[in-house]
């Protein structure tokens, strides 16, 4: 394949009508320039170019065959390095960011709102998933930003940062209102009728482990795959929930439409770190979305 490089020094030649002309455009000696037209030629096999006492003129079964080819490919790769430059420095294009629809809801809804507001020109694409379904998008490249329950050992992907504590906890109704009273045994959860996610989720096995290590075994009367539903359930005298307790502040603390039991031992802080792809070019609109999250710990 020819050297792109000699293309383009043929194609300034013809515009410029001149071996000087094009070498001071070239920001290279006229003979480089001569010697570049000269290599095309024995590359093609015919002459491209009339030397005339009026500059370089096109040859009628060469130059000007291929000419008009030979512009509009150098306006293809400009525009694709353009493209390229733009990417680099201008928030356009897709980001697919992967997380539960708890983190969505609970964490990232304001960042979202203010990152689509700085930069609308960006399509978000939010998939929701469980870690272990958000590591297989990013392992895929079927994602951009990931965000996972920690820990998480897995050499295929970057886990970048630490960006929310989480930190476990029961809570309840007012049906259940003895257990709030002081500081009660873990193990005396087991007697009454829990409302938990479900088993697969990186929170549920987190907490099973936890309780097993403690020798209690929680074991759920109702399994959801939705947060806001156990809430609901909880707040409606069903069950006691475990849930992280920054994501029921509000019924905690504002609505007090839901009570928290303080057991011994307490379930252990977890926390939701930011993966991403492993060795993949970041355009600058995720590394924006990624600045902004970093700006907001």
């Amino acid at each position: 394949m020819v050297n792109l490089e000699l293309y383009r020094v043929f194609y300034t030649v013809a515009k410029c009508g001149s071996l000087t002309k094009a070498a001071e455009e070239l920001y290279i000696s006229q003979p480089a320039v001569s010697q570049a037209i000269k290599q095309l030629e024995t590359q093609l096999g015919g002459k491209l170019f009339n030397r005339t006492h009026k500059g370089m003129e096109l040859s009628e079964t060469g130059g000007k065959q291929i000419f008009a080819t030979v512009e509009k490919a150098l306006k293809l790769f400009e525009d694709a390095e353009s493209k390229y430059a733009e990417l680099k420095d201008t928030a356009t294009g897709v980001v697919r960011i992967c997380a539960s629809d708890t983190v969505s809801t609970h964490f990232l809804l304001p960042y979202i709102k203010e990152y689509h507001e700085k930069f609308p020109n960006v399509n978000l694409i939010l998939q929701n998933g469980t870690s272990n379904e958000t590591i297989e998008l990013l392992k895929n490249n079927k994602g951009d930003i990931g965000f996972v329950n920690l820990p998480i050992d897995d050499s295929d992907i970057n886990l970048s940062n630490t960006v929310m504590q989480l930190h476990d906890t029961f809570v309840c109704s007012k049906k259940f209102v003895e257990l709030t009273e002081g500081i009660i045994d873990l193990k005396r959860l087991q007697d009454y009728p829990l409302l938990m996610l479900e088993l697969s989720t990186a929170t549920r096995q987190a907490i099973v482990s936890f309780a097993h290590s403690q020798g209690v075994h929680l074991h759920p009367e109702i399994e959801l795959a939705s947060l806001e539903l156990m809430v609901e359930l909880a707040k409606n005298g069903i069950g006691i929930a475990c849930i992280p307790r920054e994501f029921v502040v509000h019924e905690l603390e504002e609505e007090k439409s839901l009570l928290e039991i303080k057991t011994n031992p307490s379930l252990p802080t977890r926390a939701i770190g930011l993966a991403l792809p492993k060795d993949e070019t970041m355009t600058f609109a995720v590394k924006e979305f990624i600045k902004l999250i970093n700006k907001g710990e």
